[in-house]
C-alpha cells in the first residue's frame, strides 16, 4: 500500500491492519489534514506527518510500517506492540534492506545467504529461531513493540510500548471479582467490535476451546446474522476438538463448517511448509493451522481467532505446573530430587502410560491431561534442576543444551529468555512466565505460525485478545485471577460462562495438534528415513549422524517419543533442501 506526500519528500508502505484508523482521521481533520483517499494507509501518514514518531502511540491494531522522510533523510521502520505482523531487516554496513518475509530479503541479488551458527541450536531449542535473530547473519527482526531509524549510515532500534505488568501483579483495578470480568466483558467486547469493521466477507477460526469460543460468541452478541465459524477434526482420538466446536457453535447459532482431514491431507501439506515459513519453524500445528486457514479462505477473506489467550491468562499446563515443581523442590534436597530423577527414567514408557491411562479420569482435571507421556518425560528431566528459569527451559524445550553439545558440539547464545528472567526477578512465578512467553513464544511462534499460513491461503487473520488494551489490563491483575482453583484463565472462563454452558469448555486442555508420534511410525516413515538418514547428514557435516539415528530408531521401536525433536530435524532438513540447496 504506497503512498507519497503532495512534494514527494516522504513515502509510505505498509502491511497490516489500523482499527481505529476512522477516530484518529477526524482528530487529523480537526487539525487541518486533508484527505484524499479513505485508506488506513493514508492515516497512517497523515498521522506520522502531525506527530512524527510519536504517531504509534495512537494506533490500534496490527502493523508493520515503513516511511522514507527526505526531509529528515532518514528510513523509519515500526512493528505494532505484541508482533503480530512480522517485520524484517539486513544490515551489512553498507546495503540496508526491509521486508515483510524473509524471502524477499533473499531475491535481493546482494543478499548474502550466510548461516548464523547460533542460530542452528536456538531453533532445534525452542523450535523458533528467537528475535531478533533470524537464520541468517546481519539479518534481523525488528521487535515487537519496537521502532528503528536508519540515517544512511548508523541504525538505531528502540521500544516504543511495553505492557505495564507490575512485579507484584496488582493493577490499579478497584472492585471485586464481578466488577473484574464485567470490565473484562467491555474490553474484549470493543476489541472484537473493532475488528468486525470489514469491507469484505469476515467469520471466525473456532477450535471450541477457551479462547476461540470466547471470541465467537462476543462476534454473536453484535451480530445481525449467523457468525460463520470454521473447525478441522482429526479421526486420531487426543487431537479432535471438532466434537467440540459444532456444540459451542451449535449453542452460539453460528453458520458452522467442520472438515475431517485424513493423515495424506495434513501429510500433503509438510513440503510446502519450508516455502510457508522461509526461515526454520518447527511448530506442528503449523498444518491444522495452514489447514483451517483455508478452509475458511473458500468462503471469507478475513476471519477473527482467539489466539493470544494462554499468554496473558495463565493457560498453559507449563504455566502453573512448573509453579508446582519449583514450590515442591524448594521442600526436596538436590540429591534426593537427582536420585529419584534417574530411578523415575529408568521405568519404562509402556508401563508409565499402563499406570496412567486407567485412572486418569479418577484424577483431579489438573492431572487429566494429554500427551501425559511426553509431559511425564519433562518433568523427570527436570528433577536434577534449580533455578525457575532451568525449569522452564526444560518445560519448552525440544532439544536439550546438553544434547544439543552432543549433536552439534556447541551450546546456546544467550536470547530474550534469559535477559526476561532477569528483568522479572522478584516478580511472581506466573508473572515471570507469562511475561517470558509474551515477549518470545509468543511473537516468535504463536503468531508467526498464524500469519504465515493464513497469509499463505491470502486469509487475514485478526486476534482481538492481542488488542493492546487489553493485555495492558490483563498485565496488571493478580496471579491469583489467572490461576485458581486448580485452572487456568480463571477470568476468563467466568466471562465465558455467561455466554457458553460451562459443561461445554471445562475440560483438559488439548492443543492444537497432530500426531506426529504416529505418523512418524506410519505414514511419515519413509520421509522421515530419508531425510535423516546417516549418508545425508554426513554428507552435510552438521549433525553427529550416530545420536541422530540413535533418536530415530528409540522412536520408531516405541521405546522413546522423540516426536517433536525428530520434527525439528525434519523441517530443518527441508529448508535446508527448499533455500541452501
Amino acid at each position: 500500500q504506497p503512498m507519497a506526500s503532495d512534494d514527494g519528500m516522504v513515502h509510505i508502505v505498509y502491511n497490516g491492519e489500523i482499527y481505529n484508523f476512522q477516530d484518529i482521521r477526524t482528530t487529523l481533520e480537526g487539525r487541518g489534514h486533508r484527505f484524499r483517499t479513505e485508506t488506513d494507509t493514508e492515516v497512517i501518514f497523515k498521522a506520522y506527518m502531525e506527530w512524527g514518531i510519536d504517531c504509534l502511540q495512537w494506533f490500534v491494531g496490527m502493523f508493520a510500517v515503513a516511511l522514507w522522510d527526505a526531509r529528515m533523510k532518514r528510513l523509519f521502520l515500526s512493528r505494532d506492540r505484541l508482533g503480530i505482523k512480522p517485520l524484517y531487516y539486513y544490515f551489512d554496513g553498507e546495503t540496508f534492506l526491509f521486508a515483510s518475509e524473509l524471502k524477499a530479503l533473499m531475491a535481493f541479488k546482494g543478499f548474502q545467504k550466510a548461516i548464523d551458527p547460533d542460530a542452528i541450536p536456538l531453533f532445534l531449542h525452542y523450535q523458533y529461531i528467537p528475535a531478533p535473530r533470524t537464520i541468517f547473519q546481519n539479518t534481523y527482526k525488528l521487535l515487537p513493540g519496537h521502532h528503528l531509524i536508519y540515517n544512511g549510515q548508523d541504525l538505531k532500534t528502540d521500544a516504543y510500548w511495553t505492557s505495564p505488568q507490575k512485579g507484584a501483579g496488582e493493577g490499579a483495578f478497584e472492585g471485586d471479582e464481578e466488577d473484574l470480568v464485567d470490565e473484562l466483558d467491555n474490553l474484549l467486547g470493543r476489541a472484537v467490535s473493532d475488528r468486525l469493521i470489514s469491507d469484505v466477507p469476515l467469520g471466525a477460526l473456532l477450535s471450541g476451546g477457551i479462547d476461540s469460543s470466547m471470541v465467537v460468541a462476543l462476534m454473536q452478541r453484535v451480530s445481525k446474522f449467523p457468525v460463520r465459524t470454521f473447525s478441522i477434526g482429526f479421526q486420531e482420538q487426543g487431537y479432535d476438538e471438532a466434537p467440540w466446536a459444532a456444540k459451542v457453535a451449535k449453542h452460539l447459532g453460528t453458520d458452522h463448517t467442520e472438515l475431517y482431514v485424513t493423515p495424506k491431507d495434513a501429510i500433503d501439506i509438510i513440503p510446502r511448509l519450508p516455502e510457508i515459513y522461509d526461515e526454520p519453524f518447527a511448530d506442528a500445528s503449523a498444518v491444522p493451522t495452514f489447514l483451517v486457514s483455508k478452509l475458511a479462505r473458500s468462503k471469507l477473506t478475513v476471519a477473527l481467532s482467539g489466539d493470544g489467550g494462554d499468554e496473558q491468562f495463565a493457560g498453559y499446563i507449563r504455566y502453573w505446573g512448573t509453579q508446582a515443581v519449583e514450590s515442591t523442590f524448594q521442600k526436596i534436597p538436590e540429591f534426593a530430587r537427582k536420585t529419584t530423577g534417574q530411578i523415575l527414567g529408568k521405568i519404562p514408557n509402556s508401563w508409565v502410560e499402563r499406570c496412567y491411562m486407567p485412572w486418569r479420569h479418577l484424577l483431579p482435571q489438573r492431572f487429566n491431561v494429554t500427551n501425559f507421556l511426553d509431559k511425564w518425560q519433562k518433568l523427570v528431566s527436570l528433577m536434577g534442576r534449580i533455578s525457575l528459569e532451568e525449569l522452564y527451559r526444560m518445560t519448552i524445550c525440544l532439544w536439550s543444551e546438553q544434547d544439543l553439545r552432543r549433536l552439534l558440539g556447541g551450546g546456546l547464545a544467550g536470547t530474550q529468555f534469559e535477559e526476561t528472567f532477569r528483568e522479572t526477578e522478584g516478580w511472581p512465578v506466573l508473572s515471570r512466565l507469562m511475561r517470558v512467553d509474551q515477549k518470545t513464544y509468543l511473537p516468535d511462534a504463536m503468531l508467526t505460525k498464524v500469519d504465515r499460513a493464513s497469509m499463505a491461503v491470502s486469509l487475514e487473520v485478526r486476534v482481538p485478545l492481542l488488542d493492546h488494551r487489553v493485555v495492558e489490563f490483563t498485565s496488571t491483575l493478580p496471579d491469583s485471577l489467572k490461576y485458581k482453583r486448580g485452572k487456568g484463565k480463571y477470568l476468563l472462563r467466568r466471562l465465558l460462562a455467561r455466554y457458553v454452558p460451562e459443561e461445554l469448555f471445562e475440560r483438559p486442555k488439548m492443543g492444537f495438534g497432530v500426531p506426529i508420534e504416529d505418523w512418524f511410525r506410519g505414514e511419515l516413515k519413509e520421509m522421515l528415513l530419508d531425510y535423516l538418514s546417516p549418508e545425508r547428514l554426513i554428507k552435510e557435516g552438521l549433525f553427529d549422524h550416530n545420536l541422530v539415528d540413535e533418536k530415530v530408531k528409540e522412536h520408531l521401536s516405541g521405546k522413546a517419543n522423540h516426536q517433536y525433536r525428530l520434527w525439528a530435524l525434519l523441517m530443518w532438513e527441508m529448508w535446508r533442501e527448499r533455500w541452501l540447496e
